[in-house]
């Protein structure tokens, strides 16, 4: 390049970067809500690294489901994309068949790879083909107990600063290694006549809860204002409110208090449905930290193998599922550290960071994998960081189709849409109370690919107004 042109080459790189900067800092010094939320931005070419907006990013912020980002690119990088779990079957020489978990978070009715135009398949449907299974092994009667094991890791099934709100629903499932139907059920309350209790479905068709329905059906249209009342880890369920006649929103998710059990009540019924005489009872194996594990020995019955971890990997950051990424995490310490529990896999997620230059307790707190911890903490520089070093990775085309994209599919798909630039948006949001945030890429005309992360906490505006500024500054990087 001749050395006029190589000149101008920078000056126009300069003029770029410079355009850039303007246009963030107008986006975020006119907006109102700046002057009443703590913003922090970080935008850097993804390719070299190089830093081209900043705003607070190295201020601590709560990341809410932006740590999916962390555990899923330690899940693909320790695991490797073709990693599965095993799940088995065992009738034991004692009697007792078992199944045995294996941190599969896969066995529900969830449609691997990802697809947003395939209707999910019935919940319980590993339970129902490992019961097939039994049945062409020849068994016809168990002579002890059936078993939901999950002492392959150990029983800690809420990780810590998790609020009890969250672990009343689908969110905040308790983490078992053995889980079924994503540790929750759904319960859909249906209306009969006014002044007559509405009728309730479930979601697996299990009986598990004991449900004392009081919700009363009225003249009308609106929401159901439906309240659970519970005692944590009962399963008996109070349900009290009313339901309109054109009621919407009418259905609750309730989780599971023992997956474990919950998973050798729905095998004792799919085995009983196939004429299999059982002469025990569902019962639950668990073990603590400082238990050895033992794993079940006695004729394999059946089988259940995983999708490929890349597909487990897509369904985490693509809709945000926090079980698949605690349950990923304590993968991740049990290969790698012997211990399928948070603090190894937290332990391991301090040596992938140390690994790629972050300084591990300076730049994050990190409580557990999904991001529901109120108390994980990281800076946009970090999380601009690991997409950096994501992108320049091996597994870059897989990292990449993880991610939502924009008006497109995932969490993203009724977000930045009506727009061309939308689908140039690659990036993960995250959402609790006063936390919201979207990290990931962004394929700008004029610079390639950049990696950003936008973190807002404590914000007074409303959650949709403060998504919109967000999904404003991301479209901005695609000019």
């Amino acid at each position: 390049m001749r050395p006029a042109a190589a000149l101008f080459a920078i000056l126009a790189v300069s003029a770029a970067g410079a355009d850039l900067t303007q246009t963030l800092d107008t986006l975020v010094n006119s907006s109102p809500l700046a002057a009443r939320a703590n913003i922090g931005i970080h935008v850097i070419d993804a390719k070299s690294g190089k830093q081209l907006y900043a705003h607070n990013e190295n201020h601590f912020f709560l990341p809410a489901s932006n740590m999916k980002l962390f555990t899923t690119a330690l899940a693909l990088t320790k695991l490797g994309p073709d990693y599965h779990f095993e799940t088995r079957l065992i009738e034991e020489t004692g009697g007792d068949v078992v199944l045995v978990g294996s941190g599969d978070p896969s066995m529900s009715g969830r449609v691997y790879p990802y697809n947003r135009n395939v209707p999910s398949a019935p919940p319980l449907r590993a339970i129902e083909d490992l019961a097939d299974q039994a049945v062409v092994a020849g068994l016809t009667r168990v002579h002890g107990d059936i078993v939901g094991d999950d002492r392959l890791y150990p029983w800690a099934p809420f990780p810590p600063n998790w609020s009890q709100s969250d672990a009343s629903g689908e969110s905040g499932a308790p983490i078992s290694a053995l889980s079924v139907a994503d540790n929750f059920v759904t319960i859909t309350f249906a209306p009969t006549k006014a002044g007559e209790l509405a009728a309730l479905s479930i979601s697996p068709a299990l009986e598990y809860f004991a449900i004392d329905n009081r919700i009363l059906t009225i003249a009308g249209s609106g929401d159901a204002k439906i309240r659970l009342s519970r005692t944590p880890g009962s399963r008996q369920l109070l349900f009290e409110g009313t339901l309109p006649s054109n009621a919407k929103n009418n259905y609750a998710t309730v989780a599971i208090d023992d997956p474990a059990l919950y998973a050798a009540c729905a095998l004792y019924d799919a085995l009983t449905r196939r004429g299999i005489a059982i002469d025990g009872h569902p019962v639950a194996r668990h073990r603590s930290s400082g238990d050895l594990y033992e794993p079940p020995d006695g004729k394999v019955l059946g089988i259940r193998t995983s999708p490929p971890a890349s597909q487990l990997i897509q369904m985490v950051d693509k809709v945000s599922e926090n079980l698949h990424a605690e349950l990923l995490l304590r993968e991740v310490g049990r290969t790698a550290r012997k211990a399928g529990t948070v603090d190894a896999g937290l332990t391991e997620m301090t040596a992938f960071l140390t690994k790629i230059g972050a300084a591990p307790g300076a730049d994050s707190r990190m409580d557990d994998g999904s991001g529901l911890s109120r108390n994980a903490q990281v800076t946009p520089r970090l999380v601009t960081q690991l997409l950096g070093y994501m992108y320049n990775s091996s597994s870059h085309d897989a990292w990449i189709s993880m991610l939502p994209v924009g008006g497109e599919d995932g969490t993203l798909s009724r977000r930045l849409c009506c727009t061309l630039e939308a689908h140039a948006i690659h990036a993960k949001t995250g959402t609790l109370n006063r936390a919201l945030a979207l990290s990931g890429y962004a394929e700008s005309k004029t610079r390639g690919w950049l990696a950003f992360s936008i973190l807002v906490n404590d914000f007074a505006a409303s959650g949709t107004d403060v998504e919109a500024w967000i999904d404003k500054i991301a479209l901005a990087l695609t000019e």
